[in-house]
């Protein structure tokens, strides 16, 4: 019964070392792959220096990280981009900034994108406009996004009937221009 005891300490004793051992593996060959170039290894590394997985947690490394991915047009990094400069998290924050990352991915089809964008130009008040704001709230419902319905309702509040109107309108008009707006399940 002792030995089995000791044995369960172990292991218990051994797992945290070996799941952190693994997480450090997994970062230093992400980080090849990441310095030759890789954008999917590049967001990967941001998120790792995000989260302080297999590293010590760094907002400003993260931030480089996620500029080279979102540079070669990886979509969640674009996001992910915008987020950090919208928050100021590693970064100054800078909203205009931060829209033109979320819009680069939004263009790509990116709903949490498309909806931040939504959130921006209903709050940011150099950018207030609450007809564009629903209209891309309206095409991250579109995509699927679990909170834009709820938004739009909420937006919807503040403005006429002939502005939700229009921005229905502009929604369709910006779907026609770009179809890549819209995933396709």
């Amino acid at each position: 019964m002792k030995s089995i005891i000791t044995i369960l300490l172990g292991l218990f004793i051994c797992l945290p070392v070996m799941g952190a051992d693994k997480a450090k593996e997994e970062f230093e060959k992400t980080k090849a792959l990441a310095e030759k170039g890789n954008r999917v290894a590049q967001f990967r590394l941001g998120m790792a220096y995000h989260k302080g997985t297999g590293v010590p947690k760094n907002d400003k490394e993260a931030v480089t990280w996620y500029r080279q991915a979102a540079e070669q047009g990886h979509a969640t990094a674009q996001t992910k981009l915008g987020g950090v400069l919208f928050t100021g998290r590693g970064v100054p924050k800078d909203d205009k900034e931060a829209v033109k990352w979320y819009r680069k991915a939004a263009e790509q089809g990116d709903s949490s994108a498309q909806f931040c964008l939504g959130v921006m130009f209903l709050y940011n008040a150099e950018l207030k406009d609450h007809v564009t704001s629903y209209a891309w709230t309206d095409i991250a419902a579109a995509n699927g996004y679990a909170n834009a319905k709820k938004n739009k309702g909420i937006i919807a509040k503040e403005m006429t009937p002939e502005q939700i109107v229009k921005a229905e309108a502009l929604a369709k008009e910006m779907i026609a221009k770009n179809p890549k707006l819209i995933k396709k399940p």
